[in-house]
């Protein structure tokens, strides 16, 4: 018959045996973070032009074959200055196709707001509803959930090299393209502030900062 035996150690054990298992600095891995390039060291601004936006669609739609949906994305975010959260949430009950309308939720606190959609939003719409007539989102991955930040930001960066564009991209550029369009159309800083859904101002004159028309008759020879 067995019998438990106890094992009596001393105090000076217990520690020599604790220090033993510590690692020695030469097996410690270096765990130190590379440091992030600058946004000025990546690409020389932080929003696109019009036609780079063109650009980004055209390239989409080739890309592969979720072009159609990956290019009618693109298409809102910049025309409503989505950020990636919202675009990837946009749900069927947010767009009134007759009526042409889109329901705005803004996220980080923002404003929430009811955009006019064009005749080519709308279209386009139509067509990804027609694919997809039971689906609750508007934007859908291959298995049917709804479209992820971390893809959307992959296929932003893969369209803008597909592109040809002269940076890399990401896409909250969309949005500052937004905005940047709209102060460089001329449009008041508390209308672009209401369209993008700011609650400080403040965040709103950046675009109007950018926008060189604003000098435009500065000088006449």
């Amino acid at each position: 018959m067995n019998t438990l035996q106890t094992v009596r150690t001393t105090p000076g054990l217990i520690l020599m045996a604790k220090s033993a298992r510590k690692p020695t600095p030469s097996n410690i891995a270096n765990r130190t973070v590379p440091r992030r390039a600058p946004n000025s060291e990546l690409r020389p601004r932080e929003y696109l032009t019009e036609k780079e936006i063109e650009r980004l669609q055209d390239a989409a739609r080739k890309r592969s074959r979720y072009g159609y949906r990956d290019a009618t994305m693109i298409l809102l975010t910049y025309r409503h200055g989505l950020r990636a959260s919202e675009v990837c949430s946009l749900r069927w009950d947010q767009i009134e196709l007759d009526g042409g309308r889109l329901h705005v939720r803004r996220a980080k606190g923002g404003i929430d707001n009811v955009h006019p959609l064009s005749g080519r939003e709308i279209r386009a719409l139509r067509q990804l509803r027609r694919e997809n007539p039971d689906s609750r989102y508007v934007f859908i991955t291959e298995r049917g959930g709804p479209a992820t930040t971390a893809g959307f930001l992959k296929t932003i960066a893969r369209t803008g090299e597909a592109a040809k564009l002269p940076f890399p991209i990401h896409p909250h550029m969309l949005r500052h393209s937004t905005g940047y369009k709209l102060a460089n159309d001329g449009h008041d800083t508390r209308s672009v502030q209401h369209y993008m859904g700011h609650r400080n101002i403040m965040h709103t004159v950046r675009y109007t900062e950018m926008a060189p028309d604003r000098f435009k008759n500065f000088w006449k020879d």
